[in-house]
């Protein structure tokens, strides 16, 4: 399996802590994000959308990270991480829908606004994430309440719906998000997630500099 990825981006992150999790060997292609790679002719032969994850395994050539992961773990059998019970994989899937839909988007305007200006010298528009607030802690408010009669977003034990509900969440303090009236999921990035040892491996830090390789 190889996936071409630059690990300092979210769905990147997702894919590569994603198989971590799921003990799923792979080759990493770096494509340099900041340099526009993912825009390249050769890159949108492997992903039209010229957009950063994407993987090849023998002749599938797969985009979309949620779909990476689901992909990964049929075929390696890893059903303690994605389950094939109906309901349970429903509920997976729910969430992983919703991440691309509504969580990934908001948490984006935070990322972009507190953490990319300022890295390429610009500053943060107040006005764009005041706009976001309501938003945002709208969804968080859910994930907040689902967090707060579960450890993990879907039972006792991490899936790969934890990994994608995270993966844009994982600069939350560079990028200053408002988690404080969310304890639930304050709890859940900093204790459940943050400790995986899946995380860990690939960490990015403040500057978007990868303290640990994939």
């Amino acid at each position: 399996m190889q996936v071409f990825a630059d690990p300092i981006t979210v769905n990147c992150r997702k894919v590569l802590a994603g198989l971590e999790l799921l003990g799923v060997d792979y080759t990493l292609s770096k494509v340099d994000y900041f340099k526009g790679e993912q825009k390249s002719d050769e890159f949108k032969k492997i992903n039209p959308n010229a957009a950063l994850p994407a993987m090849k395994d023998g002749d599938l050539v797969l985009w979309e990270s949620n779909a990476i992961l689901q992909y990964a773990a049929d075929k390696h059998g890893k059903t303690e991480y994605y389950p094939t019970d109906p309901a349970r994989r429903a509920d997976i899937n729910r969430w992983l829908l919703w991440e691309a839909a509504s969580w990934f988007p908001s948490c984006y305007v935070y990322l972009v606004e507190n953490c990319v200006k300022p890295l390429l010298g610009g500053a943060p528009d107040q006005a764009v994430l005041d706009g976001e607030a309501a938003n945002f802690h709208k969804l968080a408010g859910i994930l907040d309440q689902r967090l707060s009669t579960s450890t993990w977003l879907c039972g006792d034990r991490p899936t790969i719906a934890d990994i994608a509900v995270a993966a844009p969440m994982h600069l939350h303090e560079w990028s200053k998000l408002p988690l404080d009236e969310h304890p639930n999921l304050k709890r859940w990035i900093s204790t459940c997630v943050e400790r995986l040892p899946a995380w860990k491996a690939t960490h990015v830090d403040v500057g978007f500099t990868i303290a640990s390789a994939a």
